[in-house]
């Protein structure tokens, strides 16, 4: 369980990281983890989501993006 965990946020940049990337680049990851949490709430209706907490940290994730898009969108 913990090595699924450390890989998980190995896949998922810190704010940090997300800071360094172009807006282009954010815009293309906004887009991936809107989807990816979709697919997780249709398993979770469908009872077939193991790890319910994911729909939190996708959450998260989602607003960190959001949130360094608008910075980067600001500045411009």
């Amino acid at each position: 369980m913990a090595t699924s965990k450390k890989n998980e946020k190995t896949t998922r940049p810190s704010a940090k990281q997300l800071r360094e990337m172009s807006v282009e680049e954010l815009s293309k990851k906004l887009s991936e983890e809107s989807e990816e949490l979709m697919r997780a709430r249709f398993k979770h209706a469908a009872a077939a989501l193991e790890k319910t907490s994911e729909i939190k940290e996708m959450r998260r994730q989602i607003a960190r993006i959001s949130t360094v898009l608008n910075e980067k969108k600001v500045k411009a």
